[in-house]
């Protein structure tokens, strides 16, 4: 009989490598949710757990818009994870508390009715928490006024992506949200323009595009770059012109590039006066 290799796990086991951003165990969780919802990111649940505390976990997940995974078992890897009794459940943390989106959105509209000129980043499913942690530190040093990731297939806003942005993370408004493309509709609502950063020979050089206007930047996952649907609701489709065969840039290099640019082009800027862009 053929046994499941080393940290490949059986057929609807879910193995996770043990960090700084994940808490476990029942009553650990459940307290969690009572006093800090806004730093969990998601919970990842086997299937097969009962009880009212498993249940009121569930709720407040739901509740908060937490992410809620749900597996047949659930196995911890790495150092000190013998150690482990998660009882089923595990947590994923974020370092810095998120935002909740529709307050986020209230905020950006009021700074835009007083025409600031505001700038958001906006990661559509990027995976790598090194290159997420780069990003938030980009953003931040450009001065944009928050960064958007979504829930699903996303890095962890954990220890990982805390490292990567020397601090950033806890200087930066941060949201996650469910459906990107629908987020998308309501900061256009607000007064946003959504800019899609794409290697499409037909798109726009970044360098030929006003980026002084409310911004929403969008760049893609390392692989396959912005979804389709996301793709759609981009007003403007920008590229970044390159020298030699390469046709592409890291995520987080792509977003920093972008991201200066549109810093370049605001201080290059007069001093707006009041009730003009």
């Amino acid at each position: 009989m053929k046994t499941p290799e080393k940290n490949k796990g059986l057929p609807g086991e879910k193995i996770i490598r043990l960090s700084e951003d994940l808490l476990w165990g029942i009553h650990p969780i459940f307290e969690s949710l009572e006093k800090e919802p806004e730093r969990i990111t998601e919970i990842i649940l086997q299937k097969d757990k009962r009880g009212g505390k498993i249940e009121g976990i569930v709720e407040m997940a739901r509740l908060h818009n937490i992410k809620l995974s749900f597996t047949d078992s659930l196995r911890l890897t790495g150092d000190g994870s013998s150690q482990v009794r998660h009882q089923g459940v595990i947590a994923r943390i974020s370092d810095t508390p998120l935002v909740e989106f529709a307050t986020f959105v209230e905020e950006m509209a009021e700074r835009i009715e007083r025409r600031e000129r505001v700038r958001l980043m906006i990661c559509d499913s990027l995976q790598d928490p090194h290159n997420l942690g780069a990003i938030i530190r980009s953003a931040l040093a450009s001065g944009a006024a928050g960064v958007i990731v979504t829930r699903e297939r996303s890095a962890p806003l954990g220890g990982t992506a805390a490292k990567a942005s020397a601090g950033a993370m806890s200087h930066i408004a941060l949201c996650q949200v469910t459906n990107l493309v629908a987020a998308l509709k309501d900061l256009k609502n607000a007064g946003f323009w959504i800019f899609g950063a794409v290697k499409e020979s037909d798109s726009q050089s970044l360098y030929a595009t006003d980026l002084t206007v409310p911004s929403c930047l969008v760049v893609g996952s390392e692989g396959k770059g912005i979804r389709p649907l996301v793709k759609r609701e981009c007003d403007v489709l920008i590229s970044i012109p390159m020298a030699g065969t390469l046709d592409s840039l890291n995520s987080s290099v792509a977003a920093a590039v972008i991201l200066f640019e549109a810093r370049r082009q605001q201080l290059a800027l007069p001093p707006c006066p009041p009730g003009i862009w």
